[in-house]
């Protein structure tokens, strides 16, 4: 929906820009843009009809549920030095460069984190709890040794983060059941060797719609797009650029 500024701005004289070689042209009027409809809504409407935005309207809004405790770790595992803290870690501003020794260890953390995950997927169908994926994940993370990177952080309370439809990110498990068409992304993150491997990815709970699947779909063309443009040299900046341009405008 197009709105135009009050009639009385409009009806003065408009102002004379220079068009060039002794061209003058008129200033066009200022229209401000107003968006009703959010950016998943408007794109299930182009690609399914006017029926799909109804659809949306009908889906049941996310509701907490209850948040258990904090599930233990065994003491021999090494923790991360914000463990015990409810304060948010200091970022470093050193620049860190990582040997052949490290990168070992980094790669390693990466991989358990990758496999965990994998695993964490299969646990996703209607009727099962994101709590009940949290005590599944905990238990493969601490199995191997490692330690679950989120619990504790910043005084988060549980072994992974569990974002379930509407839920943006670092969504808490809690005793709230998936249900059929429901879309989450789980976020996980361990700690091995003193190194940190994580990774995220957004599965599907029984029939999704086509709305979902295409958020997901464009989602991981953007991650796709952002990782092939990391090179030495080249800004974050850039990187986001290029998703944003080339791809997520273009796909609504």
């Amino acid at each position: 929906m197009a709105v135009r500024v009050p009639s009385m701005e409009l009806n003065r004289s408009p102002p004379l820009l220079s068009g060039g070689r002794g061209k003058t042209c008129l200033q066009k009027p200022f229209i401000v843009q107003a968006k009703r409809s959010g950016g998943l809504e408007k794109a299930n409407t182009r690609s399914r009809g006017p029926q799909a935005s109804e659809k949306l309207k009908k889906r049941e809004p996310l509701t907490r549920g209850t948040v258990s405790a904090p599930l233990p770790v065994p003491g021999h595992i090494p923790r991360p030095p914000y463990v015990g803290s409810n304060k948010m870690p200091e970022i470093s501003s050193e620049r860190q460069m990582q040997d052949k020794d490290t990168i070992v260890h980094m790669k390693a953390a990466c991989e358990l984190a990758a496999r965990v995950l994998q695993n964490a997927g299969k646990l996703v169908k209607p009727s099962v709890t994101t709590d009940e994926i949290d005590k599944a994940v905990h238990k493969m993370i601490i199995d191997a040794g490692a330690y679950p990177s989120p619990l504790g952080y910043g005084g988060f309370p549980k072994s992974v983060c569990t974002s379930v439809n509407e839920c943006m990110c670092h969504g808490i498990p809690d005793s709230r059941e998936l249900k059929d068409g429901d879309i989450i992304n789980i976020d996980v993150t361990v700690y091995l060797n003193g190194f940190h491997g994580d990774t995220s990815k957004t599965f599907f709970c029984g029939e999704v719609d086509e709305a979902a699947k295409r958020l997901v779909k464009v989602t991981e063309e953007c991650m796709l797009r952002g990782i092939s443009s990391c090179k030495h040299g080249v800004s974050f900046k850039k990187i986001g650029r290029r998703i944003r341009q080339q791809h997520a405008r273009a796909d609504g």
